[in-house]
């Protein structure tokens, strides 16, 4: 009689394993797209709050920016010094971490009472917020299914302004109906980031740990040798489209102020949902369309954006401003989307942390240093000027980053070695 083996595994054995492994995959790839959103979502919930501290603080136009850019600054800081931490330590423990502190940088600010607080606790949660943000997107990249290639790219893409654009709506309707808006915002934002830390403990894990980690900490940038070709024309539209949503966020509700003194005080944060929710639809929309096409596209959207927005101050009142940030919404969704695809397609695997922190880095170093600036124009100047100066400036860059994808395009079209990834 022939042998019986006991101990090879039967093939519904096999096939269970299997679909609770893919099952742990797919649930942990939804957590980590809400991280990513979360912590979107509370970087732009101030936003709509910034009126109700000018009135009960008496910040100026420049103090505003400062408290917003002290996230930026942050953030950046931590881009650049936690940005590959995952990729040594593994995606769990350092989005646990940066949760656990995101939370007390919401109580921070719930219990703020003054600007300095305010500055404090907005640093606080931009350092969370550059040492979560890489490794979160990394783990998106690294839970790709085959089956849907490319959704990893596009969530990292459409999963930020998906948030801002929640963050604002969400704060602005607390500032209408919910008592005390300056608290209730943040202790909401506190205990989901309480619940997603517990749950990022059971996720998939989907890097080993390997040495380096103390070197990793060492401020660098990292960007592929494939990808640097394109960085002078990719680099410039990110900064235009970038410094744009930094003026909406930062000033965008003293600008509608300025428009339209009479509009609601709860309204004037929704020009910047405006921005972000379009910006999340043309993600969507332009998730097939080829990189190069869609930068050129939204490089382009930043020139009626600003005449449309500027129009407000002229006479064409707040409508014309929500459809100046409508089409910079376009821009901002089309260009970053793109930059992000070109960058993404020549990321190695064991890599992918490092890459996402240097996008990350020139994105916020372009919303935060000119939102400054144009703080301390507008103590200087007013806000009128201010805004045409900004707009002007933008609309420059945009000019130049077309120019040079252009050139791109025309290295593409010729079959130029160092232009294959661009569509």
């Amino acid at each position: 009689m022939p042998s019986v083996r006991y101990d090879a595994p039967a093939p519904c054995s096999l096939r269970a394993d299997h679909a609770a492994h893919e099952k742990n995959r797919a649930a942990s790839f939804v957590l980590d797209t809400s991280v990513l959103a979360a912590l979107l979502a509370a970087s732009s919930a101030p936003t709509p709050l910034y009126p109700l501290y000018q009135d009960q603080w008496g910040l100026s136009p420049l103090a505003v920016t400062v408290v917003f850019s002290a996230y930026a600054l942050a953030l950046l800081a931590a881009l650049l010094t936690t940005g590959a931490l995952s990729d040594h330590l593994g995606r769990r423990p350092v989005l646990a971490a940066s949760l656990i502190v995101e939370a007390a940088a919401m109580v921070l600010l719930a219990s703020a009472d003054g600007a300095v607080v305010l500055t404090a606790a907005r640093f606080l949660q931009g350092a969370a917020t550059g040492a979560a943000t890489s490794a979160a997107g990394a783990a998106l990249l690294d839970l790709e299914n085959p089956r849907h290639p490319g959704r990893s790219a596009l969530t990292n893409s459409i999963a930020p302004v998906a948030g801002m654009a929640m963050g604002v709506l969400a704060s602005t309707l607390l500032v209408h109906f919910a008592p005390a808006p300056t608290v209730t915002v943040y202790a909401l934002l506190a205990a989901l980031f309480v619940i997603q830390t517990i749950a990022v403990t059971f996720t998939t894990e989907t890097v080993r740990r390997r040495a380096g980690t103390m070197r990793s900490l060492t401020p660098r940038l990292g960007v592929p040798p494939t990808a640097r070709h394109a960085l002078p024309a990719v680099g410039t539209g990110i900064v235009a489209i970038w410094s744009l949503g930094g003026f909406y966020s930062s000033l965008g509700p003293a600008f509608v102020r300025l428009v339209a003194p009479d509009a609601p005080q709860a309204a004037r944060g929704m020009v910047f949902f405006t921005l972000s929710a379009t910006a999340a639809l043309t993600v969507w929309a332009l998730r097939r369309t080829a990189p190069l096409a869609t930068l050129i596209g939204g490089c382009l959207s930043v020139l009626p954006a600003t005449a449309l927005t500027l129009s407000g101050l002229h006479g064409a009142g707040l409508l014309a401003v929500h459809g100046g940030a409508a089409l910079a919404g376009i821009a901002f969704g089309a260009v970053s989307q793109g930059a992000l695809r070109m960058l993404l397609a020549s990321l190695d695997e064991h890599d992918r942390a490092a890459p996402l922190a240097a996008y990350y880095v020139l994105s916020y170093l372009s919303m935060s240093l000119p939102a400054v600036a144009a703080g301390a124009v507008t103590q200087q100047y007013g806000l009128g000027i201010a805004s045409h100066a900004y707009a002007v400036i933008a609309a420059l860059l945009a000019v130049a980053a077309l120019a040079a994808l252009v050139a791109l395009r025309r290295r593409a079209a010729a079959g130029h070695p160092s232009a294959d990834r661009l569509d």
